[in-house]
């Protein structure tokens, strides 16, 4: 028994040592696992904090892009043009979207999707901006060309009116010239006085007390481009006195450009034979008075000839 009892002893001795050496591999274990967790931590950290710092560097860069967006479409609309139902409704929907990525960038947190979607969409808003801007230079162009165009028409009509109005001017004139050429124009004019007897004979005096009418004859220049046919006399008489002998307040007619009263007015038929004598008689609804009495003829708005006759 003694002797069994010797022996187990050292066994025992030997189980501790081994006991203690797993504790402390378990220790270091332990250790190493605490190590690497707070090494993963911290590099995770990290990680976290390099991509908060990248998406907020990319947010501000992103409403810098969009501020450089907007300050150009304010630039292009600061062009005088007028622009189209359509370019003002891609105006309007572009101005939206910017507003729309600054609310979405205003926002404390976008996840790496977001982001990229607002970067997508800065992209075509950018595109858009660069080719509204073209379009807008276009336009100006066209304008611009319109407007020389519009210039060059307006001296183009400018010249013509002025071109118009001096051939008006030259027409009116020379139709006032054919006019006054196509007038008939009186010869010899000759005036004698008459007494009528009760018995209706007529017989030339010189005597005022006798005279009842005047007797005008006169013939026609020749005139080819005259209007052949009827033509109007106004036959306008003026006693010694000067004055108009007139037929009423009513005998009004137009010659020498001038309104004129009339004394008598009578008509002839006009055929262009040369020496044809036209005889005009006006009777005095007065009596005459001695002096000299003057008859002026007018035809086709011009004075036609003159005439006088003394009575003693």
């Amino acid at each position: 028994m003694q002797v069994s009892n010797s022996e187990s002893t050292p066994r025992s001795s030997e189980s501790t040592p081994r006991r203690d050496s797993n504790k402390i591999y378990f220790l270091i274990v332990v250790i190493l696992a605490l190590l690497g967790t707070n090494g993963y931590l911290f590099f995770k950290d990290k990680k976290a904090n390099d991509r908060i710092v990248t998406l907020t560097d990319e947010r501000s860069r992103m409403e810098t892009e969009i501020d450089r967006i907007e300050a150009d479409l304010d630039k292009a609309n600061t062009a005088n043009v007028k622009l189209s139902a359509e370019m003002k409704e891609d105006q309007d929907i572009a101005r939206q979207k910017i507003n729309e990525l600054r609310e979405q960038l205003s926002k404390g947190k976008l996840t790496m999707g977001q982001l990229a979607k607002a970067q997508k969409e800065i992209k075509e808003l950018k595109y858009f901006v660069s080719k509204y801007t073209s379009d807008i230079g276009e336009l100006q162009k066209k304008n611009q060309a319109l407007t020389v165009e519009r210039d060059s028409l307006r001296t183009t009509i400018a010249n013509v009116s002025q071109q118009a109005s001096r051939l008006e001017e030259q027409n009116t004139e020379l139709n006032r010239k054919v006019k006054v050429a196509a007038a008939l124009k009186a010869g010899a004019v000759n005036i004698s006085a008459f007494k009528v007897k009760n018995s209706g004979k007529e017989s030339e005096v010189s005597r005022a007390g006798a005279a009842k009418k005047l007797r005008i004859s006169f013939t026609v220049a020749d005139n080819s481009i005259a209007e052949k046919g009827m033509h109007e006399v106004f036959i306008r008489v003026i006693d010694p006195t000067g004055n108009l002998i007139v037929a009423d307040n009513s005998s009004l007619f137009t010659a020498d450009g001038d309104d004129l009263q009339y004394t008598y007015k009578t008509s002839i038929e006009f055929d262009n034979t040369v020496g044809k004598v036209f005889t005009v008689d006006w009777t005095n609804p007065s009596s005459f008075q001695k002096g000299t009495y003057t008859a002026i003829l007018y035809c086709d708005g011009y004075t036609m000839g003159s005439g006088t006759v003394g009575l003693k």
